[in-house]
């Protein structure tokens, strides 16, 4: 069980496919409107609105609605405590697929 330790001990919220990938875009990105993560993730609006929910209320995404003209816009950002959870999780996944 003790080879297995650093991959027991992800972060779960980030660990899920969606939300990984999401992470993964927003942490190279300074903001990211709502309909580029639809398109640059394939997930439904549904689907990607309650990973979003999930993240930021985790703390790790910060969501603003604001209005292009009068288009109403979602930009999505990462938070530093969002960038320093993602960049642990990489480390630990890193770590766990080098032994």
């Amino acid at each position: 069980m003790k080879d297995n330790q650093p991959i027991l001990e992800v972060d779960r919220i980030i660990h899920e496919p969606a939300r990984l990938l999401i992470m993964t875009i927003l942490s190279m990105a300074e903001k990211a409107d709502f309909l580029f993560l639809l398109t640059e993730t394939g997930l439904t609006r549904g689907n990607l609105s309650t990973h979003l929910s999930k993240l930021e209320d985790t703390g790790y995404v910060e969501i603003e609605k604001t209005y292009r003209g009068k288009i109403p816009q979602t930009l999505c950002a990462i938070t530093p405590a969002g960038l320093e959870a993602f960049e642990k999780y990489r480390k630990q996944i890193n770590k766990f697929l080098k032994r």
